[in-house]
C-alpha cells in the first residue's frame, strides 16, 4: 500500500472517532433524515448538527437531496453500514 493511502485510510478513521459524528451516522442509519430532525433526536442544535454533517459530507461518509427547502442526508453507500457493523461486531466479542 502506497503512503499517500495509508495517510487517507488514517483520516477516514479519524472521522469515526467522534461519537457525535457516531451518533449522527446511527440516526441515518435506517432513511434519510433532515438536520432538524437529526438535532431533536440527539438533542442538538441544528448549527452543531450541520457542522458535523459538513464534516461526514466532505469525507463521502453522507449524501444530501434537496426537497425544496429542506436537505435530506443520508448514508453514502453500504460501505459505510459495514464499516459501522464491523466496528460494533468487534466491540461486542468476548
Amino acid at each position: 500500500m502506497r503512503e499517500n493511502e495509508l495517510y487517507d485510510l488514517a483520516e477516514l478513521f479519524k472521522v469515526f472517532g467522534d461519537s457525535t459524528r457516531i451518533r449522527i451516522l446511527y440516526a441515518l442509519f435506517e432513511h434519510e433524515v433532515n438536520v432538524n430532525d437529526i438535532a431533536d433526536q440527539l438533542s442538538m442544535t441544528a448549527s452543531a448538527v450541520s457542522h458535523q454533517l459538513r464534516l461526514l459530507k466532505q469525507n463521502k461518509l453522507i449524501r444530501s437531496r434537496r426537497d425544496g427547502k429542506q436537505i435530506y442526508y443520508s448514508l453514502a453507500d453500504d460501505h459505510v453500514k459495514t464499516i459501522m457493523a464491523m466496528g460494533m461486531e468487534h466491540i461486542e466479542e468476548d
